[in-house]
């Protein structure tokens, strides 16, 4: 595809009452946004769709029958080729470490951040855990976990060649303040997950430096009267900003709408927590021995239990939509706008001239009509196409 592409007869997401626009783009940049006619060797026709700013989900272990623990190259290009159909232009590839293996996975992801895969890009690594609570697991191995330690720490830090974005980790284990300030010495955002913290170890762990909450609600104590726990503490801070599963499953939609009202959208990012089910039809399937089935967007294994998200980010923001009654607008802001600024993407986010050409044309209920990642369309259904 050019390097020089222009979209004509859009409307932009923040605008969408405004005049039709058209998006100009070279080398991978927006160069111009104008309501004037603007000639091109190559356009694609909005037909009226509106404009957003690609989606960025900062947790996500998979999708197309691939996981980011599958280490290889195959793997993370099958997972970035089906994001885009959803919007996603970007991901922290999400996995786990294991104490005393190999751990070649974590290469795989740092060699291909960055990099074309025909999709999605990867933005860099977030992990959940080893630093974590072994009474919260959730669908996380016991394996995976283990206790504090600068030492293993540091050997993380090397196996993922300084693209390490993210980790979870929870404040009440002994020595996991300093790890904090250890990762944000080196530029990983600390995120509060899959902790049992009462409201005081979650508040020392907010003063220490963390500043984003892994999958709110889900794998920590819950709100109660007399014992508020992390979420009275993490919705009275202003300055953190938490991820939210909106489908209705992960989180009640009483609960999704609760989270959003206080929070607010710019502290709050849409993620899907997706793994490999993201994509594939409905039915059986096997994760790492684990025999589950998918329904309704909710993956299960067979004997009831709730394994993970099988449905996109666009599809989650229509779910949030719907349980919250909040805009199209602010959806959009909790999947690109706060995502980028958590990872301080200044040219992600947001459309204007000089940001990267990471856009999403989507319909007025958040169906996705295309998907373009650095100015090249990665996703345009097949009755589409672009003039030259």
């Amino acid at each position: 595809m050019s390097d020089h592409l222009t979209i004509t007869n859009c409307r932009l997401w923040n605008d969408p009452e405004g005049d039709p626009v058209s998006i100009i783009i070279e080398d991978g940049r927006i160069k111009e946004i104008t309501k004037q006619a603007a000639p091109a060797a190559k356009t694609l026709d909005a037909a009226g769709h509106i404009a957003a700013p690609g989606f960025i989900d900062v947790h996500l272990q998979g999708a197309g029958g691939a996981d980011a623990l599958d280490g290889t190259d195959e793997a993370l290009r099958k997972i970035c080729e089906m994001l885009p159909r959803y919007g996603t232009t970007g991901l922290l590839a999400t996995t786990v470490y294991l104490h005393g293996e190999e751990n070649g996975h974590l290469g795989v992801i740092a060699a291909n951040t960055g990099k074309d895969l025909n999709g999605a890009k990867i933005l860099g690594i977030h992990i959940e855990g080893p630093f974590i609570s072994r009474d919260r697991l959730g669908m996380i191995a016991p394996r995976y976990v283990c206790d504090p330690n600068p030492t293993i720490l540091k050997g993380i830090l090397e196996l993922c060649a300084g693209q390490l974005a993210m980790m979870t980790i929870a404040p009440e284990l002994h020595d996991s303040l300093a790890l904090v300030e250890m990762l944000k010495e080196n530029g990983v955002i600390p995120s509060l997950g899959h902790t049992d913290a009462n409201y005081r170890e979650t508040q020392a762990g907010l003063e220490a430096g963390i500043n984003h909450v892994t999958h709110l609600f889900n794998a920590m104590p819950g709100l109660h009267h007399r014992e508020p726990g992390p979420l009275a503490a993490i919705f009275e801070d202003d300055s953190v900003s938490a991820q939210l599963i909106s489908d209705g499953v992960h989180l009640h939609p009483a609960v999704v709408r609760l989270a959003l009202e206080a929070l607010g959208p710019e502290r709050t990012c849409c993620i899907t927590d997706g793994f490999r089910a993201i994509g594939l039809p409905e039915g059986e399937y096997d994760y790492h021995g684990l025999k589950y089935k998918t329904a309704g967007g909710t993956a299960r294994s067979l004997a009831g239990k709730l394994i993970g998200c099988a449905i996109g980010q666009n599809e989650l923001l229509q779910r949030m939509i719907k349980f919250t009654a909040c805009s199209p607008q602010e959806a959009v802001i909790t999947a690109s706008v706060t995502p980028a600024k958590l990872l301080g993407l200044k040219n992600k986010g947001k459309l204007a001239a000089g940001c990267d050409a990471d856009v999403v044309l989507l319909d007025e209920d958040l169906n996705v009509f295309a998907t373009l990642v650095g100015g090249k369309v990665v996703y345009l259904p097949n009755h589409l196409e672009i003039s030259e």
